[in-house]
């Protein structure tokens, strides 16, 4: 389909196009009434920006002359705003202050800036060192493909293996129906490889999986991966300063190898939770976890019981629903439900036009959705002491939150009061992950969807009997009930410093690391997507992933110039990090007042979450500091 910009302009979003026409031309003017952006708090932009008509018409037409010009050779595109004026900018786009701290990283994620970290110039020992080194990375999800990228732009030596037949992580495995993201997907992308076209909004399973495999196969490390591969266990070996590592093919063979470095893209979510329910194992029926999807059975005719209320269900009972004879969701807490008009819609022509035509059009777009779903959002999160209302929300805006999604609610479900008294959570908004709508509301009114508003007791054969005493006769059970997320690595036997394991030093649900990477005892050991480091209240973990590629190679390349044979964090520097993320977690709203959530530990500490701000994160991931590490230099032995 061919699109002009005027169709395209008309699709628009106006502060957006108000950004690219002032970056175009430097010209300053633009920034001041009639066309300044007002402020909106509501959950999702209006495109207008609320901008009268006919200064958006002046904005559209003075930038269809600017791109004219452009593209004809009669106007160079401006030298790129400094950091006063693209704070200033930044401002005005969302229409809140926006701190200059800001500058930097979004000027660097725009690429403005240098991405990446720059070598100095290796002398011959660094060179020698450098043919000899050798980068192990476990697993070819986001973030495995994200280091192995960022290694090979730097020509580190690496190898990576994955126990799956293909790349994808959790995007290859979960293949449940309607398996997709809950944040835009315009965000949930590479800063180095943005995806103009994108289908939808909120994309599907299958889109986000092949952008993964795309990614892997422009930067050319797709056909290097060692698929079909598993990483049985890592072992930290004194005496050559590297890790013993044992790996098993698809045929049972193991065999041994070396790496000075390991890197681990396992993350947080791959070992499926199903082993807590009593009698489980008497069901007569099929039964098989969500992350398991068992398409070889026929839900057609059949009663499903779906066990678990968060992502995963919220994504698969309408499509179940329209299946079954029956279906029975057992519900042990309510969930924050958000609306958005984009989670079906599909992205238009003219707006993939605008991503791929009109410069800088894209990275203003990704800047306004990092600000509403990221750190614009963290501060309605944090606790207001003075606030009156402290059991339904943490402040005054949070409140207002509370409040849209409360009608929402109410106008979703009109007319059963019984399912509103079920559906309406006592806790404040994002005290759980919000979910985003998928006719969650409109499908728990079908004749044949029950919701249980209790959890399961235990299983009899082919019943289930709720906590409440209440028993269902069902054929099929769907758990929906997560992942062990506190278990993190546990599917590799890691062995440090003096026979210290992993486990040894996390206990079943408690991981720790300095920034979310590096534990000490264990040298030379990183995690992607580790304690700490997940994004709870919004954003996207590969913002995460890239941040941590960015601390690991500075640490690698350090070690490389240097000389250094390992890196161990020193443990005062370790503990004093966690202390300040668990005061930091003590004021925001995943340690509310009786909430219950896997981002919880057995002993009430947030081990999974993020406290900080993206900026902060940024900021302290950018460059490593080795004061913080036990350093051991090589020698000829190692």
């Amino acid at each position: 389909m061919s699109v002009n910009f005027e169709e395209a302009f008309q699709e628009a979003s106006i502060p957006t196009l108000l950004m690219c026409l002032v970056q175009l031309t430097g010209d300053e003017t633009w920034l001041r009434e009639p066309y300044l952006p007002k402020r909106d708090t509501n959950l999702f932009a209006d495109e207008s920006g609320g901008i009268a008509e006919s200064a958006q018409q002046q904005i559209r037409e003075a930038l269809a002359i600017v791109l004219g010009e452009i593209s004809s050779g009669e106007r160079k595109i401006a030298s790129p705003p400094n950091t006063e004026l693209f704070t200033r900018m930044m401002s005005l786009c969302v229409a809140e202050e926006v701190a200059p701290e800001y500058a930097p990283m979004m000027m660097e994620a725009m690429g403005l800036t240098q991405r990446d970290i720059s070598w100095m110039k290796l002398s011959a020992d660094s060179s020698e060192t450098l043919n000899n080194f050798t980068v192990l990375i476990i697993g070819a999800g986001f973030s495995g493909i994200c280091a192995a990228i960022k290694l090979d732009r730097l020509g580190i030596p690496w190898i990576l293996a994955d126990a799956n037949a293909e790349i994808g992580g959790t995007w290859l495995v979960n293949d449940y129906p309607e398996a997709g993201v809950d944040t835009p997907n315009h965000f949930y992308s590479f800063t180095f490889a943005p995806n103009h076209r994108w289908p939808k909004y909120f994309s599907k399973r299958i889109d986000v999986l092949n952008y993964c495999k795309s990614v892997a196969e422009k930067f050319k490390v797709a056909d290097r991966i060692s698929l079909n591969t598993e990483v049985v266990s890592t072992t930290w070996d004194e005496a050559s300063q590297k890790w013993k590592v044992v790996l098993r093919d698809q045929r049972g063979q193991l065999r041994e190898s070396y790496a000075n470095v390991v890197i681990s893209g396992v993350g947080q979510l791959n070992r499926p939770k199903k082993s807590f329910i009593k009698g489980i194992e008497s069901f007569s029926g099929h039964c098989f976890h969500s992350a398991q999807w068992r398409h070889d059975v026929d839900l057609s005719g059949k009663r499903v019981a779906i066990i678990g209320t968060g992502a995963s269900a919220m994504q698969i009972l309408r499509t179940v629903a329209s299946q079954a004879s029956d279906v029975t969701i057992f519900q042990r807490s309510p969930q924050w439900v958000r609306p958005s008009n984009d989670y079906h819609r599909d992205v238009k022509p003219q707006t993939m036009w605008l991503f791929e035509n009109v410069p800088f059009y894209f990275d203003w777009y990704r800047f306004g959705l990092f600000w509403r779903f990221g750190d614009g959002l963290l501060p309605t999160l944090r606790r207001d002491k003075t606030w009156p209302h402290q059991k339904r929300s943490m402040n005054s805006r949070n409140d207002k939150h509370r409040l849209q999604l409360t009608e929402y609610l109410l106008a979703q479900l009109e007319g059963h009061t019984d399912l509103v008294s079920k559906t309406l959570p006592d806790y404040p908004p994002y005290g759980k992950r919000i979910l985003v709508d998928n006719d969650w509301y409109k499908t728990l009114t079908r004749e044949n969807v029950e919701l249980v508003a209790s959890g399961v007791d235990y299983v009899d054969g082919n019943q289930i009997v709720a906590s409440d005493g209440s028993s269902r006769q069902v054929d099929v059970i769907i758990l929906a009930t997560g992942f062990e997320a506190g278990k993190m690595l546990a599917s590799v036997a890691v062995t440090g410093r003096n026979g210290t394991t992993l486990r040894d030093a996390w206990g079943d649900d408690n991981p720790r690391a300095f920034k979310g990477m590096t534990m000490p005892n264990f040298p030379n050991l990183f995690c992607l997507y580790g304690p700490n480091t997940n994004v709870a209240h919004g954003g996207s973990v590969i913002f995460q992933a890239e941040c941590q590629m960015r601390y690991i190679t500075s640490c690698i390349t350090q070690m490389i110039e240097s000389q250094i044979s390992s890196v161990d964090v020193r443990p005062e520097v370790h503990d004093a990090y966690n202390k300040a993320v668990d005061d930091e977690h003590e004021q925001l709203v995943w340690s509310h007042p009786g909430m219950d959530s896997w981002y919880k530990n057995s002993q009430g500490r947030v081990f999974s979450p993020m406290p900080w701000r993206f900026v902060d994160y940024w900021s302290m991931t950018h460059d490593a500091d080795l004061s913080d590490y036990l350093v051991a230099a090589k020698n000829k032995t190692n």
